[in-house]
């Protein structure tokens, strides 16, 4: 008897992209109650970037799905109650600390590496005075260890800052809270709940569990998009896709293979799609072919190009309304005025989304006033103007 395969799902570009924003938080009524550590689960990974000028972007991920809540109460789920930890998925991120054993395979990698891009002068010796020093004082920073630094450039790392971030590769030591942008460092042993505190699963069912835990954040996804979020290889998630539980589908548009999460196939996606400012480290868009392929918009950091060189501007943040992108802010504060440097907008219909998430952003960041100034296309810098004055003071 020949078994013939059930037919595949066929899913058009728009059915995928209301999955992938149901998926991520922005379609439906968020669930509050859960608040910032519910994000943080659903989304898997919560990356982390030195950038701050709205907020930094592990603020801005909770805010722009949940809205105005408040900022020490974001820091205040992430890092009380041993909740999360830092580690590298997508880059450095928060990740939630049931996840603690799925990333074994990685602190084995580095461990059978035997040393980062910065060389231990004498390994054991610095090692070991980590470790005294963490077990016999509690969490500590590196400033508190006896400094990061020798003295020279920002990469120019002391003996104490290279074991200290070797231990945390290799799980001895841990990250579960940032103080003052400074990470704390714990013994693993005392801050990993005894439940979790084990490196048993082998390499494929970690794979398995993280594109199993991608391929639900993301809602419907490639191949590559998969092995994007936590940065695996394609290879490792051909390896284990038939066993995560996803379903093969066909989008229309796509030009390749995809995988959906069972449970985003349950139910048309439908509720109030949220208008927001998104950081570029935001999930949603964080992979930019994915956001090509998905929302026809390209984004690039320009954080790091020279000013003269910049389209969009220094930390431009995509508009996120009716489950579209449909602009771009560059933000900045000057005192309590939040001032919307350089604003890219794709059409008069843009305008007043464009000044809803001037003015929630402002109040959350405790601004007063909210002053635009370069508008592209021109014609829309006085709508704009206009919009964000009535938004913003309805008086």
């Amino acid at each position: 008897m020949t078994l013939v395969p059930p037919p595949q799902l066929s899913l058009s570009a728009d059915e995928a992209r209301r999955i992938v924003l149901r998926a991520q938080g922005f379609l439906g009524a968020p669930d509050r109650r859960a608040g910032t550590r519910g994000v943080l689960r659903t989304l898997g990974a919560v990356q982390l970037d030195t950038i701050s000028v709205l907020a930094r972007s592990h603020e801005l991920i909770p805010y722009a799905r949940l809205g105005a809540v408040g900022r020490e109460a974001v820091e205040g789920a992430y890092w009380s109650g041993n909740h999360a930890f830092e580690y590298w998925s997508h880059a450095a991120c928060i990740l939630p600390i049931e996840e603690w054993p799925h990333f074994a395979f990685r602190r084995r990698a580095r461990r059978a590496r035997g040393h980062r891009w910065h060389v231990l002068a004498d390994a054991e010796r610095s090692i070991a005075a980590v470790l005294d020093q963490l077990k016999a004082r509690g969490p500590l920073t590196s400033t508190q260890l006896g400094g990061a630094k020798n003295g020279g450039p920002w990469w120019d790392w002391s003996e104490t800052k290279i074991a200290v971030e070797w231990l945390l590769d290799t799980g001895d030591v841990v990250c579960t809270e940032r103080r003052g942008w400074k990470r704390v460092y714990d013994l693993a042993e005392r801050a990993v709940p005894d439940g979790l505190l084990h490196d048993d699963i082998d390499d494929r069912e970690c794979m398995r569990r993280l594109v199993a835990q991608a391929g639900a954040a993301m809602g419907v996804a490639t191949r590559a998009d998969l092995a994007d979020y936590h940065r695996l290889k394609g290879e490792q998630v051909a390896a284990v896709i038939e066993d995560t539980g996803l379903v093969p589908v066909d989008v229309a548009g796509w030009g390749k293979p995809a995988w959906a999460d069972p449970a985003a196939l349950t139910g048309e996606p439908r509720g109030r799609h949220r208008t927001t400012l998104l950081s570029p480290f935001d999930s949603l868009i964080w992979d930019r072919p994915r956001t090509e392929r998905i929302f026809g918009f390209t984004h690039r950091l320009e954080a790091y190009t020279p000013k003269e060189k910049r389209v969009h501007g220094y930390f431009a943040m995509p508009l996120l309304a009716g489950g579209r992108l449909v602009g771009r802010i560059d933000p900045a504060r000057e005192g309590r005025t939040l001032v919307a440097r350089q604003v890219s907008l794709n059409g008069p219909k843009a305008v007043q989304p464009a000044a809803d998430a001037l003015a929630e952003a402002a109040g959350w960041v405790g601004c007063d006033e909210v002053r635009v100034e370069r508008v592209q296309p021109e014609t829309l810098r006085d709508p704009l103007v206009a919009a964000v004055k009535r938004t913003h003071d309805p008086r």
